[in-house]
């Protein structure tokens, strides 16, 4: 299990941009260093669709991604991975040996929906 953080005060955490979103394409990213899918994430009005590249290869594939919701933080600055631009964080907990669980709604919820 990682170490706690730092602490933060809620205006650190207000500046975060959580947001559900539902993935709207994936494909397998080979270009990337390490395993990863590039996923195109639906996040409503007024973001839109944004790219991110996950490196969650071990639990899902494209296939099964397309249609699910997650939640992502779309205020990141953009990141060059290999070929790709990642525009936003697709959110999930780091297993200790299983891969990257991905942080979804239990219920389906409107796309750009704010966590707060």
């Amino acid at each position: 299990m990682s170490p706690r953080k730092d602490t933060i005060d809620w205006d650190d955490f207000a500046k975060i941009d959580l947001r559900v979103g539902t993935i709207v394409k994936a494909e397998l990213f080979p270009e990337a260093r390490n395993p990863a899918i590039k996923v195109w994430v639906d996040f409503g009005t007024p973001i839109g669709t944004l790219k991110s590249s996950a490196q969650i290869t071990d639990l899902y594939s494209p296939e099964e991604l397309v249609g699910r919701q997650v939640v992502g933080v779309t205020n990141f600055a953009p990141k060059q991975i290999g070929p790709f631009m990642s525009e936003c964080l697709i959110t999930g907990v780091v297993g200790e040996s299983q891969g990257v669980v991905l942080l979804t709604p239990d219920r389906e919820v409107q796309n750009g929906g704010l966590i707060a």
